[in-house]
């Protein structure tokens, strides 16, 4: 360390200020963002909130960053049985799926996709009258009761871009619920903040061909048929 000088006048004052410089402290480099930094959202990790009822794996491959959007009072008035309503962290990517952002909901953009998927595309015909492939009766049960009632159910099947089937299934309160299938394999149902499914459990039991779903208080039982034709 060198000796230290004292002196006066201009001098000491111009000492005194470059002490002051050196020892002030540089910010740091993430201070300011730049230009290149992630929009909010697009970073990963995005949690998806509760309030758009979020569900699958992506959208529209297994693994993408949007995922579809369930019903919900956020989402109820966006949704249409002819489209697929999605959600996404950011606007361009909401933009690359070609439908039509509809709103944005707690940070995230909700768009419109038209399904593809028609009768003529699968190869299966409609019921007439119907948008279902097919339509039956399954065995239910609610509020945690075996499955000894009937409920009416429709399939449609390569519902999804991805190949997904769709069941739908009418519940005895005028309310559907949304099965979905990849094959004949059952992987999630739609959920809803208003009926308070968002957090219920998810299960299934093979037996044979026929799938028995438990999703919270609520048991669907579903025949590979259905699901598949034949």
């Amino acid at each position: 360390m060198g000796a230290l000088v004292m002196t006066s006048g201009r001098g000491a004052a111009a000492l005194f200020t470059l002490a002051l410089l050196g020892c002030g402290s540089q910010a740091p480099e993430d201070a300011t963002p730049t230009s290149d930094a992630l929009p909010a959202g697009e970073a990963d990790g995005f949690a998806f909130p509760e309030s758009v009822a979020a569900f699958g794996d992506g959208y529209p491959e297994a693994g993408d960053t949007c995922r579809r959007l369930g019903e919900s009072s956020a989402t109820s008035p966006y949704l249409d049985d002819s489209a697929a309503l999605v959600g996404c962290p950011t606007q361009a990517q909401a933009e690359a799926l070609g439908g039509t952002i509809v709103a944005t909901v707690d940070g995230v953009v909700m768009v419109s996709v038209p399904e593809a998927r028609t009768a003529a595309a699968s190869g299966d015909a409609l019921v007439p009258g119907t948008d279902y492939n097919a339509t039956t009766d399954i065995p239910c049960g609610f509020g945690g009761a075996a499955p000894a009632q009937t409920c009416f159910a429709g399939v449609k099947r390569q519902w999804g871009d991805d190949g997904t089937t769709l069941v739908e299934v009418k519940k005895p309160d005028g309310r559907t619920r949304a099965i979905f299938f990849t094959g004949t394999t059952p992987t999630g149902a739609d959920s809803a903040q208003s009926d308070g499914s968002a957090g219920w459990d998810f299960k299934t039991v093979r037996d044979g061909d026929r799938m028995t779903i438990s999703f919270g208080p609520e048991t669907y039982v579903i025949v590979d048929a259905l699901v598949e034709g034949g």
